[in-house]
């Protein structure tokens, strides 16, 4: 009953096929803004935003570049973490060459040239798909990880090879360094993955993103209709690449206050991916659902047993979490392969029949 579409009608094609086209949609999305940029800042502490939100939003930003790639378009990838390392020290090293230059434009650039880097590594994927496709991925995962822990250019020739991301404001404010306050850098990270997200969206819808689909669904029915698949694939994993980039960046700059190779190594590849599994493959809602469900697991699982007045060593409870982990994929994969995305969707389902049986 709060959930129908009855009395709610289209007088236009554009209103027809607007992102949300039902009123409680829109409401619902309107209400989560409005506490995501009022609310969360004025009564979240150091803790909430600086461990849980700002992680949160980034690693949901890489998601939505790996859903990309893999959801819409089919193309299995295991260099999410390379990717993201390529984004990180492109920033740094823009924000080091010129230091004059805004952080926002530092973060089209660095994913620009991780767009670049992609479609290097997209390349195979004109040839192969699949299982080879995913070993070719992860190729450029170990060499881009490699290169930026081997060669000093990448870290400015520091001794340690680990590096602080430099200060930079955004309208006077500042939002990366050691100084910025939590508030600014949670405002700073969610303005951008907000445009970024409904720009995402928008592409999924265009004939671009139908075209994703089309080459993802069969590729041969797809070029005999005319989709280009060169153009098609490199095109996803140049857009994927960009946004894993500038998450990398955000990742160095915003969270961790350092640029370092290990923090994007291939574990990080396998998060991400289990983001969207858990979440739901083809879906930018179930890129924020499965970054959710990865970031708050851990932080509930290590709490559980002293919540619990329970005493147990820091090692197995990060057994238990890997265990949690792999039994929560497989379970997905068999039970809903569409991931929690599927289980919003099947919930609103319900509501538009509700209270009838379904």
């Amino acid at each position: 009953m709060l959930y129908r579409e009855a009395g709610q009608f289209k007088t236009s094609y554009q209103k027809d096929q607007q992102i949300f086209p039902i009123t409680q949609d829109r409401v619902f999305v309107a209400i989560i803004l409005a506490l995501a940029f009022g609310v969360v800042p004025m009564v979240g502490n150091d803790y909430w935003l600086g461990t849980i939100f700002i992680p949160f939003l980034v690693l949901a930003m890489a998601a939505i570049g790996l859903n990309i790639l893999t959801g819409y378009a089919g193309q299995l990838s295991l260099g999410t973490g390379g990717f993201m390392a390529c984004g990180a020290f492109s920033a740094y090293k823009l924000t080091t060459a010129f230091p004059d230059m805004n952080i926002i434009i530092v973060l089209i650039a660095c994913g620009a040239i991780t767009a670049l880097v992609g479609i290097l590594f997209g390349i195979p994927s004109l040839r192969i798909k699949g299982f080879y496709l995913a070993v070719a991925t992860l190729a450029s995962q170990f060499f881009l990880v490699w290169l930026f822990n081997k060669v000093p250019w990448f870290t400015n020739y520091s001794a340690s090879g680990v590096i602080n991301a430099p200060p930079r404001e955004v309208f006077g404010v500042l939002v990366t360094g050691a100084e910025a306050h939590p508030e600014a850098k949670y405002l700073f990270v969610l303005s951008l993955v907000a445009v970024l997200a409904l720009a995402a969206k928008n592409m999924t819808r265009s004939s671009l993103g139908r075209n994703w689909m089309a080459i993802r669904d069969m590729d041969i029915a797809a070029e005999i209709i005319g989709i280009k698949a060169l153009q098609t694939k490199l095109s996803a994993f140049a857009i994927s690449s960009f946004y894993c980039g500038i998450a990398g960046a955000l990742w160095a700059f915003v969270y961790v206050g350092s640029v370092e190779p290990l923090a994007y190594d291939i574990n990080r590849s396998f998060q991400v991916l289990f983001m969207i599994i858990i979440g739901g493959l083809g879906s930018i809602l179930g890129s924020f659902l499965g970054a959710a469900f990865i970031v708050l697991l851990p932080i509930l699982i290590k709490n559980a047993p002293a919540f619990l007045g329970l005493s147990m060593a820091s090692d197995m409870v990060s057994h238990i979490e890997a265990m949690v982990f792999g039994i929560l994929i497989i379970f997905f994969l068999i039970v809903e392969p569409h991931g929690l995305a599927r289980l919003w969707t099947i919930a609103k389902e319900k509501l538009r029949l509700w209270p009838f049986p379904y």
